[in-house]
Parts: C-alpha cells; structure tokens; sequence
C-alpha cells in the first residue's frame, strides 16, 4: 500500500496555493524538523546537515503528498522535463472541466504547457507546478 509521494517545494506558501487551493487538496499534520532534534535526519533525507525543514502533508481522498520545504540547505536540482526522463515524471489527475482546472491552476501559480494538450481518445495537457513539476490532467 502507497503511504505518500514527498515532493520538494521552493516556496511551501506558493505550493500550498497551487495544490490546496487549485486542486483541491487539504491541509493535514506538518511537522518542523531539523537535525539537532532528530540526529541522523540528515543522513535519512540524504540532505547533507546542517538542515531545518517543514514537512506539510497535504491530502485528496486517499491520496497523500508530503511537501518538503526546507529551510536549510536551499533544494537544488530540477524537475523532470519529459516523460521520457528516469525517476518520477508527473503526477496525474481525473477531471470533470479540463478547461475549468487549467484556469484555476494557472490562477494559482501553475503554468500551461499548451504544447502538450492532445487528444488521443481522451482530453489532455500538462501544466508545471510553482517549482515545475509536471502535473497532467485527464478528462473524467
């Protein structure tokens, strides 16, 4: 059973926004945390110390996402570009409006990817998040 996916967030308010109040997430348990509280933390995250961090669980029916917004060290790294990339590629979501939600994202701090909206026997397009991760929505 899948207990969450952890995303990396820039800017936790930003996100916040995009994912709570664009698609319809709830806020749920957070947590500060940082490596004199937690010896090891470090080493568990794979985050080199000295590190301080919010981790903000966010909830859509059984679905979890943990936002983690760290204080110190400043994240790096960047977001796959393609769903032809190794590792995570996009998180994916059913909608009722495509059109509708794509607003609302992009009200909330998304970007349209137009070039990818297709329809291949089902309405879809992919919009990035705040930090551009890839975020596809399909027609319900």
């Amino acid at each position: 059973m899948l207990s969450h996916l952890g995303l990396c967030v820039a800017d936790l308010d930003r996100s916040m926004r995009f994912y709570c109040g664009g698609l319809g997430f709830t806020e749920a348990e957070g947590y500060d945390l940082d490596d004199t509280m937690l010896p090891g933390l470090d080493l568990a995250l794979e985050v080199p110390g000295p590190l301080a961090l919010r981790s903000q669980m966010i909830t859509l029916g059984p679905y979890r996402l943990e936002l983690l917004a760290y204080r110190t060290p400043t994240p790096s790294g960047a977001p796959s570009v393609s769903r032809g990339t190794l590792g995570l590629t996009h998180l994916s979501f059913l909608v009722d409006d495509v059109d509708a939600t794509i607003e609302r994202l992009v009200d909330h701090g998304g970007t349209l990817l137009e070039a990818t909206r297709q329809t291949l026997g089902i309405d879809l397009v992919f919009l990035a998040d705040p930090d551009g991760t890839r975020v596809e929505l399909l027609r319900r």
